[in-house]
């Protein structure tokens, strides 16, 4: 059944805060905004909304019973998640300045597909498509369900697509090498960081 106004209305505001505040996509973003522009950061941005808007409906429609009944599964995921979070971060504190990358994959963004598969590694990206199906689709009805992912995949783009703009206007501030290889050695920093409560856990 359609979800009532008010709780589409949190749902859509759920949806805002929880895709706008720091986590690794925006976090990225930021870092690709800096190192590519925006425009070459652009596919990085609509994999993320797209891989994240499938994902919500997947969850939303029964997969995260597979970790309730089989809890290995939601281990190896974790094991999965944290190693490819630090061979990102990795790659972000050594990416190279425009138009100096020694090796193309120090010198390219995340392409569409990088970006939507990375959602399933994601430890922000599991907690708001099961907290979001939680709240607001507890029936797990695929009216509700994909209601909930819609909204995400309607408020994720342009929630997103703020941090590649700051990314893209701090080029300037950053232009010299010095200043970027510390920024991007922040950001990796800050990246790795977002995998406390995934490791305290």
């Amino acid at each position: 059944m359609p979800l009532p106004f008010d709780l589409l209305l949190a749902l859509t505001i759920y949806a805002f805060v929880s895709s706008i505040t720091p986590g690794p996509n925006n976090l990225m973003l930021l870092a690709s905004g800096v190192n590519f522009g925006f425009r070459r950061t652009v596919p990085h941005m609509l994999g993320i909304g797209g891989g994240f808007t499938v994902m919500t409906a997947l969850v939303g429609l029964g997969l995260a019973g597979i970790f309730t009944a089989y809890p290995p599964a939601r281990q190896a995921l974790t094991v999965v998640s944290v190693l490819y979070l630090l061979w990102l971060a990795w790659k972000v504190a050594h990416a190279a300045p425009p138009g100096n990358a020694t090796a193309a994959s120090d010198g390219r963004p995340l392409t569409a597909l990088q970006a939507a598969g990375f959602q399933w590694v994601n430890p922000k990206a599991w907690s708001m498509a099961l907290t979001a199906n939680t709240l607001y689709a507890p029936a797990a009805d695929l009216p509700s369900v994909l209601t909930v992912a819609l909204v995400f995949g309607a408020v994720n783009l342009p929630s997103v697509s703020g941090w590649a703009y700051l990314g893209t206007a701090m080029r300037g501030v950053l232009s010299d090498p010095a200043r970027l290889r510390a920024f991007n050695r922040a950001m990796a920093a800050l990246l790795v960081a977002t995998l406390w409560p995934v490791l305290r856990g």
